[in-house]
C-alpha cells in the first residue's frame, strides 16, 4: 500500500460524475497532478442526435442516413433487428476449411449472367426483402451498373459504375463514394420493400455489396431516384461530417472536464464512476520519453458494471499503431500534433472503472478532456468492447485463418483497427475476411482480399482517411515495414443475437517470411457476452524494431525494368517485386494473346560470345513464351505458371553471339497452362551476361 503522503492532493470531481478514488497494491500509484483530475479519455460519443427509432417510422432512406453517423445508436441492439451480409466475387471454388478454403481467383465471379434488353447483366446481387443495401465497394468497377428494386424492369439507378462509386453520380459527391487508395466506395442507403438486383453490364471487376434484411413485415419505404433531390440538404449535411469527423466540441453536450494523470513505470492508476451514465467524447494526448513504445506499452483496461470490456495498448485502442498516425474517421482519430480522439459511445448502468498499466521502462504523462452524460438504461442497451491481441513471428504458411474476434452472446460488431510488420515488400493482404454470425457453417461474408476488407484496393501503399476506413501508415517501400489500417462499421454494422467469428485470411505473396500481428476489435454486447481474448501479457507490448529496408541486388545484372521497350502489345512497365533485384521487374501484362511480342533492349559491353542467364516471375496469370535474343530463340518455349508468385530459379539460356552496343530480347506468347488464368503475363526480372569460354 502506498504511502499517503507520497501521493499529492487531488481535486475532487464534480457531484454529478460520483467517482471513487480506490488505493491498489505496492506497484500501482493514484494520480500524481495537483489540482487536476484523473479522467482518461478514452470514452465517446455521437456525432448527432440519435437516429429515429424504427417504432417511430418506417425503414427510409431518411432514417438510415441519420444511423450512418449515430453512434450512439450503435449502443442499442436495432429493433427492428436485422442481419448484415455480404454478397462479393470470391472465389467459389472455397466451398469449406477442407476444400480449396484459400482459394485466390476472387475477380469476375457472378450470381449468375442474364440477358435483358438485348444486352448481358451480371448479377451482382439478388436478395428478398425487406432490406437495405449499406455499402458498394469495387477495385476495378465496369460498365453500367444497374439497381432493380422490388421487382421492377426499370433500374432506380443506372450510372457508370465508376461515376457511382467515385463520387461523380449527381447528389452523392464525396465522401459518400470516392476513390480511396485505389478503392472505389459507395456509402449510401439504398432501402427496399421486397427485392433488390444489382447488375452490370460488363464483367470482370472485383466487388462486395453488403446489405440488411429486416424480418418479414417490416414496414420499409423503398428507395427512388428522386429522393436524392428532396433529402439533398440532409444529404449535403451528410457529406460535410463524413468529410470532417472529428466534429467540435460543443457537439456533444454533456459535461466536460480536463484531465492530467502521470503513470511512474511499472505502475497502475484506477478511476471510478458511478452509473447510469455514459462516455461520449474524449480526447487524449500522452508525453513520455519514447512515445512510440508509450503508445503500446500504455494498456487501458475498462470495466463496465463488473464485465471486463476494454483491454488496449492505448495507441491500438485509438485506431492506429505503433505511434500516432495522423488520420480522421468518425469513432476515432488521431491529429499530427498528437491528439488522439474517439467518439465511441459508452454506456454503464452502475458502475465503470478505468485502470491505466504502464508497462514501459519509463513515466508516461496523459492530459486531455472527457464529457460524461446522463443515460437511461434500457433492456436493449449494450456494453462497448474493445480489445487487443498480438501475435509475433507468424509463418506465412501454411496458410491460416487469424481470429480478430470471436464473441457469445447478443451484440453488434462495430469494426476493427490491424497493424503488421512485414519484412519484405510482397504484398501480404491476399487473404479474406470471412465472418460467421450465430452459428453459420459458412461465412456470410467472404471477401477478396485484405485490402478490399479496408476499403481500398491492389495492396497499393498510399496512404488515406475517410470517415469509416484509413490507411494511416505505410512505411514502404511498397508495403515493406509496418502499416495500420482501420475499418468501422455504422450503418453497414453486423448484429449477432448468439454468437460472433471474424477471421482474416493470412495469404503472403512470400511463403518464407514471418510477421508480426497485432489487432483491436471492436463491438458492442448485451451483459453477460464473453469473448475468447487473454489477458495482456507485459512482453507483448514491447515495441520489435523494423529494419531498414535494403535493396536486394545482383552484381552485374541488367535489370528488366530499366530496358528501354522498343515494341509491345499491351502495356509494359516496372512493377514493385521484393524478392526481384534491386526491388523491381519488367511486367508486361493488359490485353496480350498468342503471337504477341515484347521486344526491349540491353547492351553488351563489347562483341563476342556470351552466356546468358536470366530470371523470371512466375504465377497463375502467368503465361507460355518463346524466349529470344536477337531473335535466337532459347530452345523451347518457357511456362511461366504457378499457383502463388514466385520468382524463377536463374536459368541459363545458353550461348548468344552479341553485338557491341545495342542488342533485342524478345517474348512471344505461345499460350498458357490448362491451369493458369488465360491473361498471359510475363515478368522479366534481370539478364545476366558472362563471357563465354
Amino acid at each position: 500500500m502506498p504511502r499517503l503522503d507520497s501521493v499529492r492532493q487531488i481535486r475532487s470531481l464534480p457531484a454529478s460524475m460520483n467517482p471513487q478514488m480506490t488505493f491498489l497494491g505496492p506497484t500501482t500509484a493514484l494520480c500524481r497532478r495537483p489540482a487536476h483530475r484523473f479522467l482518461l479519455g478514452l470514452s465517446a460519443g455521437c456525432l448527432v442526435a440519435a437516429a429515429v427509432t424504427a417504432s417511430a417510422a418506417a425503414v427510409s432512406t431518411a432514417t438510415l442516413l441519420e444511423q450512418m453517423t449515430d453512434l450512439a445508436g450503435l449502443a442499442e441492439f436495432p429493433s427492428p433487428a436485422y442481419t448484415c451480409k455480404q454478397f462479393s466475387s470470391y472465389d467459389q471454388a472455397s466451398k469449406s476449411p477442407a476444400q480449396e478454403w484459400f482459394a485466390n481467383n476472387d475477380c469476375g465471379q457472378y450470381l449468375r449472367v442474364e440477358d435483358r434488353a438485348g444486352r448481358k447483366e451480371h448479377v451482382m446481387m439478388d436478395a428478398a426483402g425487406p432490406g437495405a443495401i449499406v455499402r458498394i465497394w469495387s477495385a476495378n468497377p465496369a460498365g453500367t451498373v444497374r439497381i432493380y428494386l422490388d421487382g421492377a424492369e426499370q433500374p432506380v439507378i443506372e450510372a457508370a459504375m465508376s461515376d457511382l462509386l467515385g463520387g461523380k453520380f449527381p447528389g452523392l459527391p464525396r465522401p459518400i463514394a470516392g476513390e480511396y487508395s485505389k478503392g472505389w466506395n459507395l456509402y449510401f442507403p439504398i432501402p427496399y420493400a421486397k427485392s433488390c438486383k444489382v447488375t452490370s453490364d460488363k464483367g470482370g471487376f472485383y466487388y462486395h455489396v453488403n446489405y440488411r434484411t429486416y424480418p418479414a413485415g417490416t414496414e420499409v419505404e423503398s428507395f427512388n431516384a428522386g429522393q436524392i433531390k428532396s433529402l439533398a440538404a440532409r444529404i449535403e449535411q451528410l457529406g460535410a461530417r463524413l468529410a470532417s469527423p472529428r466534429g467540435k466540441a460543443s457537439e456533444f453536450g454533456g459535461l466536460t472536464e480536463e484531465y492530467t494523470v502521470d503513470v511512474p513505470a511499472g505502475e497502475t492508476v484506477r478511476q471510478e464512476f458511478e452509473g447510469p451514465k455514459a462516455f461520449v467524447r474524449s480526447v487524449a494526448r500522452l508525453e513520455a520519453k519514447d512515445r512510440e513504445a508509450a503508445l503500446r506499452g500504455l494498456i487501458v483496461k475498462v470495466t463496465f458494471d463488473g464485465e471486463g470490456c476494454v483491454e488496449a495498448p492505448l495507441g491500438d485502442f485509438f485506431g492506429s499503431a505503433p505511434g500516432v498516425n495522423a488520420y480522421a474517421a468518425l469513432p476515432l482519430g488521431m491529429t499530427k500534433e498528437g491528439d488522439l480522439y474517439c467518439h465511441w459511445f459508452m454506456p454503464f448502468k452502475e458502475s465503470a472503472v478505468i485502470e491505466l498499466i504502464n508497462h514501459t521502462k519509463d513515466l508516461v504523462r496523459l492530459s486531455g478532456e472527457i464529457v460524461l452524460k446522463d443515460h437511461a438504461w434500457t433492456e436493449r442497451t449494450m456494453h462497448f468492447h474493445a480489445k487487443w491481441r498480438a501475435e509475433f513471428d507468424v509463418p506465412t504458411r501454411p496458410m491460416q485463418d487469424w481470429n480478430y474476434l470471436t464473441a457469445k452472446g447478443q451484440g453488434v460488431f462495430a469494426g476493427v483497427s490491424f497493424a503488421i510488420d512485414n519484412p519484405v515488400k510482397d504484398w501480404w493482404g491476399e487473404g479474406d475476411e470471412k465472418i460467421y454470425v450465430d452459428g453459420e457453417t459458412f461465412p456470410s461474408h467472404f471477401g477478396t482480399g485484405t485490402e478490399d476488407y479496408y476499403g481500398y484496393a491492389w495492396c497499393w501503399p498510399a496512404v488515406f482517411t475517410h470517415a469509416y476506413h484509413a490507411q494511416p501508415r505505410c512505411d514502404g517501400p511498397a508495403n515493406y515495414g509496418r502499416t495500420s489500417v482501420n475499418r468501422f462499421h455504422v450503418v453497414d454494422c453486423i448484429p449477432f443475437t448468439k454468437n460472433f467469428k471474424f477471421d482474416m485470411e493470412l495469404w503472403h505473396w512470400n511463403a518464407t517470411c514471418k510477421v508480426n500481428m497485432a489487432a483491436v476489435a471492436y463491438w458492442y454486447a448485451r451483459p453477460g457476452a464473453t469473448d475468447g481474448f487473454k489477458p495482456i501479457r507485459a512482453e507483448e507490448t514491447v515495441l520489435r524494431p523494423m529494419p531498414v529496408y535494403v535493396v536486394p541486388r545482383v552484381a552485374g545484372a541488367i535489370e528488366g525494368e530499366t530496358m528501354k521497350i522498343l515494341r509491345v502489345t499491351g502495356v509494359a512497365e516496372p512493377q514493385d517485386w521484393a524478392n526481384a533485384s534491386a526491388g523491381r521487374h519488367l511486367w508486361w501484362h493488359a490485353g496480350m494473346k498468342p503471337d504477341d511480342t515484347l521486344v526491349v533492349s540491353f547492351d553488351a559491353p563489347k562483341a563476342g560470345k556470351y552466356r546468358v542467364f536470366g530470371r523470371f516471375l512466375k504465377a497463375r496469370d502467368y503465361g507460355i513464351h518463346q524466349l529470344a535474343i536477337n531473335g535466337q530463340k532459347f530452345g523451347e518455349p518457357a511456362d511461366f505458371y504457378n499457383p502463388e508468385v514466385r520468382p524463377s530459379s536463374e536459368r541459363d539460356l545458353g550461348v548468344f553471339e552479341l553485338k557491341a552496343g545495342v542488342n533485342e530480347f524478345s517474348a512471344t506468347v505461345v499460350g498458357a497452362n490448362e491451369k493458369a488464368i488465360k491473361s498471359y503475363m510475363f515478368g522479366l526480372d534481370y539478364l545476366l551476361l558472362k563471357p563465354a569460354e
